[in-house]
């Protein structure tokens, strides 16, 4: 049977596919992959079922001995490898490849044909690492097996992902709108250390919003809270299933996988569109990763 064996782990390196889903009214947000749209490329790339289980690495890569020959692809962050980005590449048995840091973003996706086989929880082999719900972060002396994910051949050449402008998320009035003015949308705002995958904690111009509370109510992936300090808080894909603060906006699911390449210390501005302005763009998105096959 073809492994992986965790050389060295890199700063925080957890297996994830697209998630679990039907389980916020029990507290368990989906969690998957914080760029989903990185990891189901990586998997279209070598020619596996678009949900297959992939390595999310984070800001500082690991170290991977392949047991046998096998085909990889680099997806999301470019981090120091030697490996070229959104390209499948032949492995051979006993190659071990190493990850530095991140030169660009803060995730790297690294898909293998066939896929990351561990136990499924609720559905999905994604590490939910609030709860530790579906395991948690590799070690050194991991051994993961690959599995039987692979349904196509291999794309034959690279990809080449759309460009977005940097530092813009767009976004949609969400249920508090109607609170606040337009100060979400002036300045920029800085990405604090604090961030994880619950949610990145940003600094800047505070924001007013009428004072007083509101009922506690469920609260989506990409919700923009704003606290009583004004510093606004994106919910991301480990997110509390509620939440008291209001929500002047969500980022759109176009936009999500840039949620998760913002690194402490990036600035970003948000964009307010249309609910149909979101939707073309969703589309476009979709028929990039679906010319892929």
């Amino acid at each position: 049977m073809s492994a992986i064996r965790v050389v060295r782990p890199g700063f925080q390196t957890t297996v994830q596919d697209l998630g679990r889903f039907g389980y916020a009214h029990q507290g368990v947000s989906a969690s998957g992959a914080a760029d989903c749209v990185a990891l189901r490329a990586g998997n279209l790339l070598v020619g596996n079922i678009e949900n297959a289980p992939a390595l999310e690495m984070t800001l500082v890569g690991g170290a991977f001995e392949f047991e046998s020959d096998g085909m990889i692809a680099l997806t999301g962050s470019d981090f120091q490898s030697g490996l070229p980005l959104w390209t499948a590449v032949e492995v051979k048995a006993g190659t071990v490849i190493r990850f530095g840091p991140s030169q660009s973003g803060a995730r790297g996706y690294l898909a293998v044909r066939g896929g990351i086989e561990v136990p499924k929880v609720l559905g999905s082999s994604s590490a939910h690492l609030l709860t530790g719900i579906g395991g948690g972060l590799l070690r050194s002396g991991d051994v993961l097996t690959i599995g039987a994910a692979a349904v196509r051949r291999p794309r034959p050449k690279p990809a080449r992902p759309p460009q977005m402008p940097a530092g813009l998320l767009r976004v949609t009035a969400g249920p508090q709108a109607d609170w606040f003015g337009d100060d979400l949308y002036r300045d920029a705002y800085v990405v604090q250390e604090e961030s994880n995958r619950m949610g990145l904690r940003l600094r800047g111009a505070a924001i007013s919003s009428p004072p007083g509370s509101m009922l506690t109510e469920g609260v989506a992936l990409g919700a923009i809270q704003v606290p009583p300090d004004g510093q606004p808080i994106i919910l991301f894909v480990e997110h509390q299933t509620t939440g008291g603060y209001p929500k002047p906006a969500n980022v759109i699911s176009a936009d999500l996988c840039r949620v998760g390449q913002l690194r402490p210390r990036d600035e970003v501005r948000f964009e307010l569109v249309t609910i149909g302005q979101a939707l073309a763009l969703l589309r476009a998105q979709e028929q990039w990763l679906y010319s892929l096959i």
